[in-house]
């Protein structure tokens, strides 16, 4: 069912059924792109556990630690220093930039990761297929900071809130090379539309300039099906095929699929119009920024509704070092912790008390925290049966080769 929500990213008039490259960290700084990227594929998703048991073997014993995996992009740059110096504990951490690269590697059943960050609607099969263990919540005391009307929603992926705490939140929409886009539409243009990518005549228009898709199925269709009337959550295979006849006419004019990749290159003018993470468009519209660019980038919802989404922690079944990994949860639940995390990479959190130490520069742009009049069309992108699933892929894969 469509979901309608109110500002601020968390209370909820309806409450409804229910985001990037691999990495290792050494040491205690960051691992850039560049520097750490490797394709997640459920072919080498049992390497992983190796990689990250080569990573630690050489701590000291009885040396505590935490390895966390998570999407790229995705903290500050005193987040994983300032933990480690906060609690002694060394936080081995690497990157993923799909559900489906986190998902294959949580199905080896010996992932070796303590903390995992998957969307909600990969996070509810994966809950009741038993990949995940209870938190304890008497290890985690700032849990009293959560919106409670946040936790409702996230309770539809997690009944009781035993299992799951919120790291971000956005939308999925529209990033533009905002100039060259005026320069191929005129400047009257309205880009906030969702006909900007889903119409071929516009599509094709942008061919030359680039553009880039989400490499995600789950996070493609539902727009795709909302844009064209359906349910966005709808579980008819029938839906999926006019949604599939809608994705078959653009495709000659995409250049790329990518969840990750595309913030540096619509930074640098490579690409102008991208269907991608809300933050992950303001990330690239702050490195034009600081590049002194000669072209805007911008980030738009479009008008009439697009995918909401939350991405929460949790913790493996297995996982080695459980009271290492509540210490982590409980350390970016620190106010100031997220609020920084949330300026940096400008996606909503579910912190209450972070939300009043957000930028007034990120807390007031209404494409990161929406108004109520833009919050009330969004909708939830909720968990589906397999089978729904296994059509979402296998359409996917038709689509990028091309069969």
């Amino acid at each position: 069912m469509r979901c309608r929500l109110t500002l601020s990213f968390g209370l909820a008039d309806e409450k409804p059924r229910r985001p990037r490259n691999h990495g290792l960290r050494a040491g205690t700084s960051i691992p850039s792109k560049e520097q750490t990227t490797v394709k997640v594929t459920a072919l080498h998703a049992l390497s992983l556990a190796g990689l990250l048991a080569a990573a630690t073997a050489g701590a000291p014993a009885g040396a505590q630690q935490v390895n966390v995996y998570n999407w790229a992009e995705y903290t500050a740059p005193d987040t994983l220093p300032g933990f480690e110096k906060a609690t002694g504990i060394k936080v081995n951490y690497n990157v993923f930039d799909t559900n489906d690269a986190l998902q294959a590697t949580l199905l080896t059943g010996r992932s070796g990761y303590d903390v995992v960050v998957p969307s909600t609607h990969y996070a509810a099969r994966q809950r009741e297929g038993g990949l995940f263990q209870k938190l304890d919540k008497s290890l985690i005391p700032n849990w009293q900071h959560l919106d409670p009307d946040i936790m409702a929603l996230v309770a539809q992926a997690d009944p009781g809130n035993e299992y799951f705490v919120p790291w971000g939140m956005g939308t999925n929409g529209l990033g533009f090379n905002v100039t060259r886009a005026q320069e191929i539409l005129g400047k009257d243009a309205d880009l906030g539309t969702w006909d900007m990518l889903f119409n071929p005549e516009n599509a094709q228009k942008f061919q030359g300039c680039g553009i880039s898709i989400l490499d995600e199925a789950a996070q493609v269709f539902p727009a795709v099906l909302h844009y064209i009337g359906k349910d966005p959550n709808s579980s008819d295979p029938k839906d999926y095929q006019e949604a599939m006849e809608v994705l078959k006419k653009i495709r000659p004019y995409v250049r790329q699929f990518s969840s990750s990749g595309y913030i540096d290159e619509l930074a640098v003018g490579d690409l102008c119009l991208v269907y991608g993470f809300s933050g992950d468009v303001f990330i690239a519209r702050t490195r034009a920024e600081e590049t002194k660019r000669d072209y805007t980038v911008d980030y738009f919802v479009p008008k009439g509704g697009a995918p909401v989404w939350f991405d929460v922690m949790a913790i493996p079944k297995g996982a080695k070092n459980v009271k290492e990994a509540h210490a982590f949860i409980n350390y970016i639940e620190t106010p100031e912790v997220h609020a920084a995390i949330t300026n940096a990479v400008f996606f909503p959190n579910a912190n209450q008390e972070a939300r009043k130490l957000v930028d007034p520069k990120v807390a007031d742009n209404p494409m990161i925290y929406p108004p109520p009049e833009v919050a009330k069309t969004l909708f939830v992108i909720q968990p589906q049966p397999l089978e729904i699933q296994r059509l979402q892929n296998r359409l996917w894969n038709e689509l990028k080769t091309g069969r």
